[in-house]
């Protein structure tokens, strides 16, 4: 029998308090961080055809035919995981936005192709439980240095808070947001693309080593991060958008302290044009080193000339309340 199986899982921007949810730290000190889910996209196809054998296609083709042959390590564990032993069965991927700009694609690939394979299955799934088999696959069995704010945003969407425990229990709850903050927030968020594409691996990792070994620094800056987390969740609740524009900023100046990699010259200097041209605050979004800046912008208007004037291309977003999602299943 033929069957097509399609899921979109959104990719996020950070809020405040990002980098806390890294094992690393949150085991010693629990993480909290504000993540919104917005309306760019991976989606994962799953398609039975005729010929016996395993086809995978993203940046490359592979045809197997067992599932320990495949060579993409998220897609391999990903099925032995979920149990599918997968002769006669197409897994396509596509993406809004490139993978390596900070937007989480990876979690977000991977939240996906758990849902689809949990639908071949015919299996329910709860988000919690869909986003902690996402990080059991990167970070437990792939050993990514990489958090879990990507997997939870994906799998649940909205703008939600997160605490994640040291046992690796996350609390989730949504932002106490108003109508009116929420699109005055949605309308004055602007993103744009420095160009440059990155493995967040590299940061995170010296991020990881450095609080592991209670390199106090990294330490102490990860904790005002929280605090800064938790500051901004009290600004966007009370309405003040220009209290939260300014903790962006304050984030950003000390996340740059991180690493060496967290900047360049051109992302700086990009940055400072924009704070001169009608922004109240940003940040780049992600592990840093490229990907994507996200400014709150008193006008509009004035930064999108600015940064057009600087070569930076705009993506337009809107936010996503519902989280990874079938969109086809026939």
């Amino acid at each position: 029998m033929l069957f097509m199986i399609i899921v979109r899982s959104p990719l996020r921007i950070s809020l405040g308090g990002g980098g806390t949810d890294l094992p690393s730290y949150y085991q010693e000190h629990s993480g909290f961080l504000i993540a919104a889910a917005i309306d760019k996209y991976v989606y994962i196809t799953l398609h039975r055809t005729f010929v016996q054998e395993l086809i995978v296609k993203y940046s490359k083709l592979e045809r197997v035919s067992s599932v320990k042959e495949i060579e993409h390590p998220i897609i391999r564990e990903a099925l032995l995981l979920v149990g599918v032993d997968a002769p006669f069965l197409e897994i396509t991927s596509m993406a809004d936005i490139p993978a390596g700009t900070g937007l989480g694609s990876s979690g977000s690939f991977t939240t996906a192709l758990l849902k689809a394979l949990h639908t071949l299955k015919k299996n329910l799934i709860h988000p919690a439980e869909l986003a902690e088999q996402a990080c059991d696959i990167e970070i437990n069995r792939l050993g990514e240095p990489i958090g879990k704010q990507d997997q939870y945003i994906a799998a649940y969407g909205g703008i939600t808070c997160f605490k994640f425990m040291p046992d690796g229990r996350v609390d989730a709850w949504p932002l106490k947001i108003s109508e009116e903050t929420l699109y005055n927030l949605e309308d004055n968020l602007l993103l744009f693309f420095t160009g440059y594409s990155r493995s967040a691996s590299s940061i995170l990792g010296e991020q990881k080593a450095k609080t592991l070994a209670s390199d106090q620094a990294m330490v102490d800056n990860l904790h005002f991060v929280k605090d800064l987390g938790k500051r901004s969740q009290q600004a966007l609740e009370a309405g003040d958008l220009a209290e939260f524009a300014r903790l962006m900023h304050v984030h950003w100046q000390r996340k740059k302290e991180r690493s060496g990699a967290m900047s360049n010259q051109s992302i700086n200097e990009w940055y400072d044009f924009a704070m001169a041209n009608g922004a109240l605050g940003g940040k780049l979004i992600g592990a840093g080193g490229g990907g994507f800046l996200m400014f709150y912008a008193k006008d509009k208007t004035q930064l999108r000339h600015a940064m057009r004037e600087k070569g930076l291309v705009e993506v337009r977003f809107r936010f996503d309340f519902e989280g990874t999602q079938i969109v086809t299943q026939s």
